[in-house]
């Protein structure tokens, strides 16, 4: 039987090189894509793993579990945070990730503008935008975003470097392609209207089930976590 070790190097593998053929379809560069492995329900050992491999970007949607990974893994590894993000928790999450994917809203963003400003920081985020417009998904309205955008460059303390968007589940992934497609035609759009400090070079798009397609349209982050422990208890 196959060992955790021998299981997670031959998905690790497996992504890597469906990214470097969507890459190939795109006529892109590999390295303008970034692969972040989502750990959300990962055990120890599988993280361990990934890092022997030489992972070093990684994703948590709970500000709990991301102090407590962030702490417990070496120093030189850049923690995301990818999931809803509550105002109480904005002073320990800001402390330990490179890059916030999933501000929703202009009070959150204010909130931690602020604090970034007490704790003597400037926080990297991306704005979350609702594209397939469920009601249950979090986000900017398209409509909302643009209306609110100056006021989304103003906030000190904090730098956006693009948008992020989630696809509506499907068996289909070319399902997905058009809501990647408008959150990139949004991105240049915002990118025109923007100053010039504000460049917008990130867009988070495409999971396990869709992240070729979010590449083929021009995603520069992939959020990869249930392909990468496929055959793991």
């Amino acid at each position: 039987m196959e060992d955790l070790k021998g299981i997670i190097h031959k998905n690790y593998s497996k992504i890597q090189h469906r990214i470097h053929e969507a890459c190939l379809r795109s006529q892109r560069s590999t390295a303008s894509v970034r692969f972040v492995a989502v750990t959300k329900y990962a055990h120890t050992e599988w993280v361990k793993a990934l890092v022997k491999l030489g992972c070093t970007q990684f994703a948590e949607s709970r500000s709990q579990q991301l102090d407590e990974r962030a702490l417990q893994f070496p120093d030189h590894l850049h923690w995301h945070f990818i999931g809803p993000l509550q105002r109480n928790k904005v002073r320990r999450t800001i402390t330990h990730t490179c890059l916030i994917h999933s501000i929703d809203s202009l009070k959150l963003l204010s909130a931690i503008g602020r604090i970034a400003a007490e704790s003597g920081l400037q926080t990297h985020v991306l704005i979350e935008v609702n594209l397939s417009r469920e009601q249950n998904k979090k986000g900017f309205a398209p409509e909302e975003l643009l209306s609110n955008w100056n006021a989304i460059c103003e906030v000190p303390h904090v730098k956006v470097e693009g948008l992020m968007t989630m696809a509506s589940h499907s068996a289909d992934p070319e399902l997905a392609r058009p809501v990647f497609r408008e959150l990139s035609q949004l991105r240049d759009q915002l990118q025109t209207v923007s100053p010039p400090s504000i460049q917008l070079k990130e867009l988070s798009m495409g999971m396990s089930g869709d992240f070729e397609i979010a590449i083929e349209e021009g995603s520069t982050l992939v959020r990869i976590g249930s392909a990468l422990y496929t055959g793991l208890d």
